[in-house]
């Protein structure tokens, strides 16, 4: 891999991670059209570092409230029944010498940055025992880019269909939260976006536009940091072959359009902007299956 293809496909995970339009999608077909070999080791050395530079750009777009969020989870360690608490709707009660924040939303309510944390815990759950059971089955779908293209039109279904709930302005609740986990569970299909999958669900549940959005990355946080964890462990068992300079562009060119990115698709979100994606989808799924 050269450093001008490190590059183009570290752009194309940083847009098309937080973009709904699919990131494992479109390095299928990158890999594809640049005629990379995705079968050896090097593939999952750049994919362990540029998964990174996504992680990051989460960290710094949303440092303020994870900071928030991992205060009030690890504060509640010491007392369970603010877990319950969370999950019922309104304030939650405050321990002596504990200290609860909250998060301003749209709607002018106040949800507690500790249902955050819980409603995150509930979707890595679909999540993980989709992975789990389906593990070979999903990679297996990585060398089929026909089938890539057939996902990138569902996904620009889903995304066409939010234009019958324009205004949606509900909350997270513990069920929304499972079925939006089982979105990004379904996301793990390459073709299918797991910004746009979960943003769409949120969406269609009556969730407010800019929670649903600011929800999705959140929520994919521990999700690319168990993925990039899992990625380490099979690099240092093949060994690491890519040379820096390829995987530091990557990461660097990775970390800098997640960020724009992420701040992208929250305006465009609150603008009713999804179906121009759709479009997008479309377009390339089609494209794909014909001349692939």
């Amino acid at each position: 891999m050269t450093w001008w293809q490190a590059a183009l496909l570290g752009l194309v995970q940083g847009l098309a991670e937080f973009l709904p339009i699919s990131s494992s999608g479109h390095l299928v077909l990158g890999e594809y059209l640049l005629g990379l070999d995705t079968s050896n080791a090097n593939d999952v050395t750049f994919e362990v570092f540029v998964h990174f530079g996504t992680a990051l750009s989460i960290l710094v777009v949303y440092r303020e409230r994870i900071g928030r969020i991992l205060a009030d989870a690890f504060g509640a360690l010491t007392t369970p029944s603010a877990w319950a608490q969370a999950i019922r709707p309104g304030p939650i009660e405050r321990t002596p010498g504990s200290e609860i924040h909250y998060q301003p939303q749209p709607s002018g309510g106040r949800v507690p940055s500790l249902r955050l944390a819980l409603f995150i815990l509930i979707t890595m759950v679909p999540t993980f025992l989709g992975y789990i059971l389906f593990e070979e089955r999903l990679e297996a779908l990585f060398g089929d880019p026909r089938f890539v293209c057939g996902a990138l039109i569902v996904t620009g279904v889903l995304l066409l269909l939010t234009r019958l709930r324009p205004d949606p302005d509900g909350e997270l609740s513990p069920l929304k939260s499972v079925l939006i986990g089982i979105a990004q569970t379904c996301a793990l299909i390459p073709g299918i976006s797991r910004s746009g999958s979960t943003i769409c669900t949120a969406i269609y549940l009556n969730v407010d536009r800019k929670d649903a959005a600011d929800f999705s990355f959140l929520m994919l946080l521990p999700v690319v940091l168990g993925a990039t964890l899992l990625k380490t462990l099979d690099m240092l068992e093949v060994g690491m072959t890519t040379g820096w300079l390829p995987l530091l562009v990557g990461t660097v060119v990775a970390f800098a359009s997640g960020v724009f990115a992420i701040r992208a698709v929250r305006v465009l979100v609150q603008r009713h902007s999804l179906q121009y994606f759709a479009y997008y989808c479309f377009a390339i799924g089609i494209a794909g299956l014909i001349w692939i």
